[in-house]
């Protein structure tokens, strides 16, 4: 029997681990029921589907969780906390009210920046595992995404924040604008990748017409889907980099995250002539929860 619950509860996504008192993982569970389909009563009996069957029969189990079942729109809106901040712990996490007495359930709060104004949810809690890690490490956090987070951090505290939404244009110009019909598949020319990256990053002014070309090079030169769709891509995370260039510039990065979208950002900044370096978002993930968990034995575990 596990000795509390993890939960990554997503948009889109649920991840369960069964959890150890050490912080050692003993099981884990997925469902596809994420935040974005279900209605605020429908929470607590889609996570007892997952875990029913590893509750004790009596004495409430602590479930910490993380992510959007936190929203506005979830199982109960979890506050934010306001930067400069150290990631939020289970100190100032929502707790739930639960019908079924065995479990126990607390919600992470998401961060916010009053200026200018930007949010995160989920994110933190990634950023708390790799600071349990490397507690004294200073620079620069990317983390890749539909919307990708550049975060500073400095003395164990989160002291500022900026959001892309790079993953959902780059979604919405290949499936719903003319693009769509130079992109298709899921070839993908590196080189090409590169040099969009490189030119777009010294000339961020010119990204609408850059984007054009790759419809019009498709026209007139039959330029193929794989180098379109890598130049696509390095043309909006190329502006990205030169939109955020004030944050990373100079500065320590590391990126957490998924291999692919974490290795196209990797090249990218390199371009730069920029060291960076790469960790696993799913274990920062857990890592963090871990920390949160381990919080919540020093003020409320015996």
């Amino acid at each position: 029997m596990p000795d509390w619950i993890a939960v990554d509860w997503g948009t889109s996504h649920l991840r369960v681990w069964l959890m150890e008192r050490s912080g050692a993982a003993i099981g884990q569970r997925t469902s596809s029921r994420g935040m974005g389909t279900l209605a605020p009563h429908e929470f607590e009996p889609v996570l007892l589907d997952l875990i029913a069957d590893s509750l004790p029969d009596a004495g409430p189990l602590p479930v910490v969780c993380c992510g959007m079942v936190g929203a506005r729109q979830g199982w109960s809106e979890a506050a934010y906390a306001s930067l400069p901040c150290p990631p939020p712990t289970t100190e100032t996490a929502t707790r739930v009210a639960c019908e079924d007495g065995r479990i126990e359930v607390f919600i992470l709060p998401g961060v916010k920046q009053a200026d200018p104004p930007d949010v995160m949810r989920g994110e933190e809690t990634q950023i708390a595992g790799f600071l349990a890690q490397e507690p004294a490490f200073d620079g620069v956090l990317c983390l890749p995404g539909t919307h990708t987070k550049w975060v500073r951090v400095s003395g164990g505290e989160i002291t500022g924040l900026r959001t892309f939404m790079t993953g959902e244009l780059f979604a919405l110009l290949s499936t719903r604008s003319v693009l769509r019909h130079s992109v298709g598949g899921d070839a993908f020319d590196a080189a090409d990748f590169r040099r969009a990256v490189s030119g777009i990053v010294d000339d961020p002014a010119g990204l609408a017409a850059r984007l054009f070309s790759i419809r019009a090079g498709s026209l007139l030169d039959g330029d193929d889907p794989g180098r379109s769709r890598a130049t696509l891509s390095g043309l909006l995370i190329g502006a990205e980099l030169a939109a955020s260039a004030d944050i990373w510039k100079g500065r320590n990065v590391c990126i957490i995250g998924a291999g692919g979208l974490s290795d196209l950002y990797r090249q990218a900044i390199e371009t730069k002539q920029v060291s960076v370096r790469t960790v696993s978002g799913d274990g920062m993930t857990l890592a963090g929860l871990v920390a949160a968990y381990r919080e919540l034995r020093k003020t409320h575990q015996p």
